[in-house]
């Protein structure tokens, strides 16, 4: 009974083993495309990160962000999140600031844009102060439509290798624990086949009491 056992639980054992050695090979694979995939993506984007006069002007803490890949290729999703949270949206706070006083989400640039714009449309005699400012928010608009689209992409590619980094640690778990409960499985059969093969044998030095011999 307690051989059977042990097949059976290192049986299943086993089974579970080959399930975790499919599913690392799987992760392995999806870590190796999504890699691959991010670094062609952003490399097909021709983006060198900001260094130099191209971190002037930029807040401390932005620059030194940008500091740690500065001059090199944009071909990783650290590099892309740093170019967008720290490059791109850094503009786009002091383009909001340079014309309202405070940075401008894109919604607030247009709404502004579109009252402004209707106002002069409306009122022929408008002065060119006026038109001026609803062509600067208009302008602001655009600025703030192309930086949210370019960050949004590029905090894609992030996310993207986000996920294939999460799926190589993955594949490494289930290589350690494939390796764990292939050894737990075999340790399990040995010991199965020892019971099964020392189970019904006399212990050495002994002789068996015949039948009735205390009859």
């Amino acid at each position: 009974m307690r051989s059977t056992l042990d097949k059976l639980i290192s049986g299943t054992g086993l089974l579970l083993a080959a399930v975790l050695l499919v599913a690392g090979g799987l992760l392995t694979w999806a870590n190796v495309f999504i890699g691959d995939q991010v670094e062609e993506q952003l490399l097909a984007q021709d983006i060198v990160m900001p260094e130099g006069p191209g971190l002037e002007g930029l807040p401390k803490a932005d620059a030194e962000a940008l500091e740690e890949f500065a001059g090199s290729p944009m071909d990783s999703g650290a590099e892309a999140r740093a170019y967008a949270d720290h490059y791109i949206q850094a503009h786009m706070n002091a383009s909001g600031e340079e014309l309202a006083g405070e940075p401008q989400t894109y919604s607030e640039a247009s709404a502004k844009a579109r009252e402004l714009g209707a106002a002069v449309a409306e009122n022929p005699a408008a002065t060119q102060e006026q038109k001026d400012e609803a062509a600067a928010w208009g302008d602001l608009r655009e600025t703030l439509f192309m930086g949210s689209t370019l960050r949004g992409l590029l905090l894609y590619a992030f996310a993207f290798a986000t996920m294939g980094v999460i799926a190589g640690y993955a594949a490494v778990a289930s290589f350690v624990g494939a390796a764990v409960l292939l050894l737990l499985s075999l340790l399990g059969l040995r010991h199965a086949r020892k019971i099964h093969t020392t189970g019904g044998t006399t212990p050495t030095g002994t002789t068996p009491t015949p039948v009735g011999a205390h009859a």
